[in-house]
């Protein structure tokens, strides 16, 4: 209860100076508008709202999904052939120091104003946690258990089937809830490149008009949309590694025959 009590308190405290503030004048309505109006928005607007949410939904998703596909694809490779791994490693850690903001200009020219650039644009957010997660779960595997295995008659497809995927799934989870919530973060950011809906065109247009309740309002729906993709992840988590979440001091009778 601590857990839950304890942050839901410090909320409401926050809710309740936020709401102080915003009525006493002390900051103007249009830099920091109450919980009040931000609330308000939801009622007022959810028809205009739904509309700019559903292609920052498919985006995400569909982004996630092809940075599974391939980050895992591409970390099976470089985990079969060394070569692959001393080739591509050192790309895929390249990738990850360029703003996507610099590369915007070529995403724009390569893939218009549509949804392929977003889609393009979660994909280079989230690939790599979801790629190195998976990787450096495979390197985790000892030596020694690789050879016992072999030595037990095992060939290199069970050693995989049987040892390493099930070893490297803590850390693939890990990687992919990176991943999830990243997602929509990149879904935003292609969206600010150009288009005609969704959550970052939504919020562009309100900054622009000084809507900030309306601002504070899309805030709230991403950070929604990227905590239920973390919860579907975590789910999936412990639902294929329930043994990781089983108490560990936890001794059973054996029993009598």
């Amino acid at each position: 209860m601590k857990k839950i009590l304890l942050p839901a308190g410090l909320l409401i405290l926050l809710l309740i100076l936020w709401q102080y503030l915003s009525q006493t004048s002390v900051i103007a309505f249009w830099i920091l508008p109450s919980p009040v109006d931000v609330l308000r928005v939801f009622s007022e607007n959810y028809a205009l709202m739904w509309h700019h949410l559903k292609p920052t939904m498919i985006s995400a998703i569909t982004g996630l999904f092809i940075s599974i596909f391939i980050g895992s694809f591409t970390a099976i490779a470089m985990d079969m052939s060394q070569i692959l791994r001393r080739i591509l490693y050192p790309y895929m850690v390249v990738s990850q120091t360029v703003p996507i903001i610099a590369v915007a200009p070529l995403i724009i020219i390569w893939f218009g104003y549509g949804i392929s650039a977003k889609i393009f644009t979660v994909i280079l957010v989230c690939f790599f946690p979801i790629a190195m997660g998976l990787f450096e779960g495979f390197q985790q595997v000892q030596v020694d258990q690789i050879r016992l295995m072999k030595a037990m008659g095992a060939s290199g497809y069970k050693c995989f089937r049987y040892l390493k995927l099930p070893s490297s799934l803590p850390s693939f989870f890990t990687g992919l809830k990176l991943a999830a919530t990243y997602s929509v973060m990149g879904a935003v950011i292609g969206e600010w490149l150009g288009g005609s809906a969704g959550l970052g065109i939504y919020m562009t247009r309100a900054t622009k008009s000084f809507q900030t309740a309306q601002v504070f309002a899309v805030i709230l729906v991403i950070i929604a949309l990227s905590m239920a993709l973390f919860g579907i992840v975590v789910a999936l988590d412990r639902f294929f590694l329930s043994w990781r979440y089983q108490p560990k001091d936890e001794y059973k009778e054996p029993k009598k025959i």
